[in-house]
């Protein structure tokens, strides 16, 4: 018990540090191309905090396990914005710039409902079970294939005001890029699979593991890249971050693997999963269509349907 608290306690460090490395790699990589720091926290940063999930997703379908992958993305999704947005926020209010409101956070809900839809047999004939087949992965990496076209004409409009700003040479910031991302996986696995043998060892229920320390596990990631960027004024990285992350869950995490593994015949989930993750990302937009930032005050709301969602799921409310 006293190694599996003391690599606990490394795995803490190793992942603030990677995330503290990776955030100051990832602005200068922007500042080197002249590209927008959202790019970066859209491409780089989301798609490498993604990668715990999506090797739990591979994983998962290999080994027969679908409602894992489902409830996987399901949750990051929900807590990237609840949890992640919210706890940043407390640290300092998130700018949202116009473009992202108009673009990247619309292109978020329509996925987002898009998936929820594709997911829900049931709602349009109650006589089926929900099932997740080849043909809706394959819609939903169609859908990401439109996404990365976004991001690459966003890239050749190569904008960012504030692209000298801690400018570190090419191959440093791709170093500490590279660095971090790597420092973060493994801070992430040995915190997941250290906290899950200890809850064993304590006599914790594997659903209780699998509903707190592997959904949460999965988005430590994020929410530490996210905090550190919030911290060092980097809300573009923050937000891109939590925006690219759950478009990438789910056009890569979800629909790539079942594209092409195969579907999942059989789902078992709560339509109130549904419900929050579709909730989490409509106010997600509203907040910021309301002044281009997510407020302390907007945050707290964040948290507080955190809570009460997070309660219901583990006590049944």
């Amino acid at each position: 018990m006293i190694l599996q608290i003391v690599l606990l306690v490394v795995g803490f460090v190793v992942l603030i540090k990677g995330a503290d490395v990776f955030v100051d790699g990832a602005s200068s990589v922007a500042a080197n191309f002249k590209v927008s720091k959202m790019l970066i926290g859209l491409t780089i940063v989301a798609f490498g905090t993604s990668a715990p999930e999506f090797a739990v997703s591979v994983k998962s379908l290999l080994s027969g396990n679908g409602d894992i992958v489902f409830g996987n993305v399901i949750g990051s999704n929900i807590l990237n914005i609840l949890l992640i947005l919210g706890a940043s926020s407390m640290f300092h209010f998130l700018n949202v710039k116009n473009a992202t409101v108009k673009k990247e956070l619309p292109i978020t809900m329509l996925i987002t409902v898009l998936f929820a839809v594709l997911l829900s047999d049931q709602l349009f004939d109650t006589g089926v079970i929900n099932s997740f087949s080849r043909s809706d992965g394959i819609i939903l990496s169609l859908f990401f294939l439109v996404f990365i076209y976004y991001l690459i004409t966003m890239m050749r409009n190569k904008i960012d005001e504030d692209s000298n700003s801690d400018k570190m040479p090419l191959v440093k910031s791709i170093f500490f890029t590279v660095l971090g991302i790597v420092a973060i996986v493994m801070g992430s696995n040995l915190v997941v699979d250290n906290a899950s043998s200890l809850a064993k060892t304590l006599g914790v229920s594997e659903r209780m593991i699998s509903l707190t320390i592997i959904a949460l596990g999965t988005s430590l990631p994020e929410l530490v890249t996210s905090i550190t960027a919030t911290r060092k004024g980097e809300y573009d990285i923050a937000i891109g971050n939590v925006v690219g992350s759950n478009i990438f869950n789910i056009g890569i995490v979800i629909g790539l693997p079942v594209a092409i593994l195969g579907g999942v015949s059989k789902i078992v989930f709560n339509s109130i999963d549904l419900l929050v993750m579709i909730v989490a990302a409509v106010l997600l937009f509203i907040f910021s269509y309301n002044d281009y930032k997510i407020s302390k005050k907007e945050g707290m709301i964040f948290l507080l349907i955190f809570v009460v969602y997070y309660s219901y799921v583990l006590f049944g409310c």
